[in-house]
């Protein structure tokens, strides 16, 4: 009877193990590919505030969540391989920084949910069929920048400015798109509008040099090429004693002037709330709407105000920040 009662206590653990063992054998990970065009302060923020946001929500790395984070290096080609892998691995989201990087996934694959986040104009970048309906395995956050109010800003810090100069690269959707913004503005405004495109960083500094020859102040939009060669054109503006309005902190911190613009952790973070979802079943982003930025933030670099011998009016002091 002992042995009896002992076999069949064997066979009932070994039962339930295999059923136990079957349950967590069929609870598969959700892996998230990440895309990023390239490194710089402004993507590098989006992508922990993605990572952060899922974190926050329950979803930890290594144990019920798998990141493949990729970086392009703003090569192209890195750009098609890293999609080709992420395809190739059936990767249950990809979360997409910067516009040539959701053009090169999004042109792979049209099952693949995917979210992007510092893309300025998904509808120019051809990426969605409408902001409100994508319509597409596409959406995500965007980092249109309030353009209006940045040059409203250039304004009340060079107040005595009659021509404003526009930096930005001649192959980037979302800058070509943001440079004939500000022009409107800049020339509703009175102000002469000049332009200096670049075609990679080793053009900028030429750009730059040329520029500030023919301008009072210059705005750079939100521009991956000029936002990791921002310290050459602080090189340049710095003993010419221009001005640079710039369309992120990021750039501000590393030689510009100042910015009223996106803070791209919480972008980053805004997007990772609408992985969860897509994570979750709750949603896809053919019908997820475009999400725009909740709040822009004010960036003053006192040093190199300082440098180029520019007073910041009394009621922006608080936004000062010596870098």
């Amino acid at each position: 009877m002992k042995r009896t009662a002992k076999a069949m206590a064997l066979v009932l653990a070994m039962a339930l193990f295999v059923v136990f063992a079957g349950c967590t054998q069929g609870k598969k990970v959700p892996t998230v590919g990440i895309i990023q065009y390239m490194e710089h302060v402004a993507l590098d923020s989006a992508r922990e505030g993605f990572i952060a946001a899922l974190k926050d929500n329950g979803y930890v790395e290594g144990k019920n969540i798998t990141f493949d984070i990729q970086n392009a290096q703003g090569d192209q080609t890195n750009l098609s391989t890293i999609s080709d892998r992420f395809v190739s691995n059936k990767v249950d989201l990809v979360l997409a920084i910067a516009t040539p990087a959701a053009q090169s996934i999004a042109g792979k694959t049209s099952e693949i949910p995917i979210l992007g986040t510092a893309i300025t104009d998904y509808v120019a970048a051809r990426l969605v069929q409408s902001n409100e309906a994508p319509g597409l395995n596409v959406s995500g956050t965007t980092d249109m920048n309030p353009i209006k109010e940045q040059i409203e800003l250039l304004v009340m810090l060079v107040p005595d400015a009659k021509t404003v100069g526009v930096l930005y690269t001649s192959s980037e959707d979302n800058s070509i798109v943001q440079a004939k913004i500000a022009r409107e503005y800049i020339e509703a405004m009175g102000l002469k509008y000049v332009e200096v495109t670049v075609a990679n960083s080793n053009d900028v500094q030429q750009a730059t040099q040329s520029i500030v020859e023919k301008c009072d102040a210059i705005y750079i939009p939100t521009d991956n090429t000029f936002a990791t060669a921002i310290p050459t054109v602080y090189g340049v503006t710095s003993k010419s004693k221009t001005p640079v309005i710039c369309g992120e902190a990021g750039m501000v911190e590393n030689g510009g002037l100042a910015t009223l613009g996106i803070n791209y952790y919480d972008l980053g973070y805004q997007t990772g709330l609408m992985a969860i979802k897509v994570l979750k079943g709750e949603a896809k982003p053919a019908t997820m709407p475009i999400e725009k930025p909740e709040k822009y933030d004010f960036a003053i670099n006192g040093t190199v105000a300082e440098e180029i011998g520019l007073k910041i009016p009394d009621d922006l002091l608080e936004y000062v920040v010596n870098y």
